[in-house]
């Protein structure tokens, strides 16, 4: 017999019996599905996060206090050294800077007519937009005067626009900020990130909000893309000849977008490794039915394979046609399971937000572990099969 007729005598016995087909096909139907839309989910879950750390900013480096292992480092007069205003004005005159722009924050319910909603407060300079990427969609952004003189001015992103209900008509109207009144001068572009938030001049933010010389984060923005590694050493050299460390104990971190990145790709990498091999477990399962199922075929038809043999059928020709039927079952079971996991990735990207991606690459693996799983399974009851004696097939009952 041909392949051909072999793949039909296969397709017709799965057919007699669906239920039990179905049945034998569903540990491979859910560990092919999951493992396409698993490696969907972190693709776009990476893909989604990769474009909210490009939307931080252009060229963008971030400078935060971080502990040391005493928990902080102390200067000349015994205080303890941490991330001030005054570093970020230091950081102005690091070659290859573009921008600088220290941020300091809080929580606040903001209130604009009868709508309110709670968000962060951001206070900080006029490079904001520059070192964030950010374009403005209505007004403008405060200028430096308006630091120098603390002026109750605030600037807000689409999504906090949007909760509150403000539009272009709405520049030059009072909102209220904690209590405090603030004029809107302006609403920025939506981008996808950092969306949500207020911003206003950190000399008022220090008077109303928060107290104190430090700075949640200071943004940098470097003029080439370049020289990003250059500007990331030469900051750290500041710092430290600042904060009196040596590299061992710098109580500041300063990371770059390409770091960020980094970092998360190895973590979702991992953990795609260690939910496909998770869902794996699915399609060994399903091969141990396969395998199961084909060694109670062999039973049952052992008087038709015990005829096959007194016409002449040789032991290959056996196997082959038995290794073909649990190919066929996993190989259909792979095809249903790729259908629903490709399903299921459309459908949580809708969910989540960043769409629907497809990786062909996803699809043949999962053919390729069809395969090997019809093959690994299958070859024990084909080589049953291929060995049973014709005369005793002839006289089984």
């Amino acid at each position: 017999m041909t392949t051909i007729e072999l793949i039909r005598l296969a397709l017709s016995r799965l057919s007699t019996s669906r239920m039990r087909a179905f049945l034998t096909m569903l540990g491979v139907i859910i560990g092919v599905g999951s493992i396409v839309a698993l490696v969907a989910v972190a693709e776009g879950a990476t893909s989604g996060i990769t474009s909210r750390i490009q939307g931080l900013g252009t060229n963008l480096l971030l400078v935060t206090p971080g502990s040391t292992s005493s928990g902080f480092t102390r200067g000349a007069a015994g205080s303890a050294v941490t991330l001030t205003i005054q570093d970020a004005a230091a950081m102005t005159t690091v070659a290859g800077v573009a921008a600088v722009e220290p941020e300091v924050s809080t929580q606040k319910v903001v209130i604009a007519g009868v709508q309110n909603t709670t968000t962060s407060i951001v206070g900080t300079t006029p490079s904001y937009p520059e070192v964030r990427s950010f374009t403005m969609w209505q007004g403008a952004f405060f200028n430096q005067a308006s630091v120098d003189e603390g002026l109750r001015l605030a600037v807000i992103g689409s999504t906090t626009a949007d909760n509150l209900g403000l539009d272009g008509t709405s520049i030059g109207k009072t909102i209220s900020i904690g209590g405090i009144p603030f004029e809107l001068v302006g609403i920025l572009q939506p981008k996808g990130s950092n969306d949500d938030q207020v911003m206003i001049p950190i000399s008022t933010a220090r008077h109303y909000y928060v107290s104190g010389t430090t700075v949640r984060t200071v943004g940098v923005s470097v003029t080439n893309a370049t020289e990003i590694t250059t500007t990331q050493d030469l900051l750290t050299l500041l710092l430290q000849q600042r904060h009196g460390t040596n590299g061992t104990n710098d109580d500041f971190t300063v990371t770059s977008q390409s770091q960020l990145l980094s970092t998360f790709s190895s973590i979702t990498g991992l953990l795609t490794v260690l939910l496909g091999g998770i869902a794996s477990i699915s399609l060994l399962v399903g091969g141990i039915g396969i395998m199961n199922i084909m060694l109670v075929s062999v039973r049952e038809r052992t008087r038709e394979i015990g005829i096959r043999k007194a016409i002449g059928a040789r032991s290959s020709d056996i196997l082959f046609q038995f290794l073909v039927e649990a190919l066929v079952l996993s190989l259909l079971g792979g095809a249903i399971g790729i259908v629903l996991g490709v399903g299921a990735s459309a459908l949580i990207g809708q969910i989540a937000g960043w769409g629907f991606i497809f990786n062909p690459f996803t699809v043949v693996v999962a053919v390729v572990f069809s395969l090997g799983v019809g093959v690994v399974f299958g070859v024990w009851p084909a080589r049953a099969a291929a060995k049973l004696d014709p005369i005793a097939s002839l006289r089984y009952e």
